[in-house]
């Protein structure tokens, strides 16, 4: 059991369930020259870092600035753990790692009551989660049980230990590696914990010239070592207001919600997508709006982020997996025949 904390532990609050009010105070919004600004230089920041993989990195700053939760799934070594650490060393935020392995408890992630004799009382001791970004490696590596430990935070942004509830801070986001199920040790995420990640990404083998250059640039030190922060966690929490607000047209409502009926209704899906899914695959397409310097979502925004956001809930039947299909290939699939209203192809004014 390795767990590592890399920052300072963020603050907690405290309270019962009936106490909670929903986080803390809405954040002023950032003008949109003033997003696409810090938009750029965290990207700028992680390309540094990561070779070739400009689209990873944009899908995971679109995850972040949409409230949600990133999977990044793929074979040992080509950079998962790196593309997450990227990340949140370009925020000025705490952050902490968790390396998950078979015998790591679920307190070991959310924290524990432990009795103080002196003082004749228990007293919380906050866990690796209570961090704005929690970068979870090779979740798949831990217990079902373990893997649950997350469901709560990952959904309410809130722990209950004992019967209390403590507040995560804003933002919170969960940056989770997995190794692909087939390979030694590893246990395969159930459908409830793979809904609450907002989208998964496969990072791939890098193209020659980006090999090329990893193999000229990252013998001697390791790139990490020169990220500094670039945004602080008020930037950040301003990017996602801006984000919140941008206009989605009843028409665009739609054509999400007739996508998520095609998957229900596919005869080669035994799982569609949940209602969870159809939210958050507005809230992406509402990021990815923002990151095109629109304040205003279009069907090709949903289009962009459809793939990424769907493909991971989506369970075939068997004979979709014997004739070789795939979750990605029937969303694509589902987007060449859900129609897209007029209304909704519609620039805003």
């Amino acid at each position: 059991m390795d767990i590592q904390h890399t920052a300072a532990t963020g603050s907690v609050r405290s309270g019962s369930s009936e106490e909670d009010t929903g986080g803390p105070e809405p954040a002023d919004r950032l003008p949109l020259a003033d997003f696409h600004d810090a938009c750029g230089r965290i990207l700028a920041s992680i390309n540094t870092v990561i070779e070739g993989k400009q689209e990873a990195a944009r899908l995971a700053l679109t995850v972040l600035l949409a409230q949600g939760h990133l999977l990044v799934e793929d074979v040992p070594g080509v950079g998962k753990t790196m593309l997450a650490k990227t990340l949140a060393r370009t925020i000025d935020c705490s952050v902490h790692r968790i390396q998950f392995t078979p015998d790591l408890l679920p307190s070991d992630v959310t924290g524990v009551s432990i009795y103080n004799q002196d003082k004749h009382h228990f007293e919380f001791r906050p866990g690796p989660v209570f961090a704005n970004i929690v970068i979870g490696d090779e979740i798949n590596r831990a217990s079902a049980k373990t893997q649950s430990a997350l469901l709560e935070c990952m959904e309410e942004h809130q722990v209950t230990v004992d019967g209390r509830s403590y507040t995560l801070d804003a933002p919170f986001m969960v940056v989770a590696t997995q190794n692909p199920i087939e390979m030694e040790g590893t246990y395969p995420l159930p459908e409830a914990q793979r809904d609450r990640f907002m989208a998964r990404i496969s990072m791939g083998y890098p193209d020659p010239r980006a090999e090329m250059l990893m193999l000229e640039t990252h013998q001697s030190t390791s790139p990490l070592r020169e990220i500094r922060p670039v945004v602080g966690v008020g930037e950040v929490r301003a990017m996602v207001a801006t984000v919140q607000d941008v206009y989605v047209s009843p028409a665009v409502k739609e054509y999400v919600v007739g996508i998520g009926r095609a998957t229900r209704e596919h005869p080669h899906l035994r799982l569609g997508a949940s209602p969870r899914a159809l939210l958050q695959l507005l809230r992406a397409a509402k990021a990815a709006a923002a990151l095109d310097g629109r304040d205003f979502v279009l069907p090709d925004d949903v289009g962009a982020v459809a793939e990424s956001v769907l493909s991971h809930r989506l369970m075939l039947d068997r004979k979709a997996i014997t004739a070789g299909e795939n979750a990605s290939g029937i969303v694509a699939g589902i987007l060449a025949k859900v129609p897209v209203g007029a209304e909704a192809r519609r620039t805003a004014s």
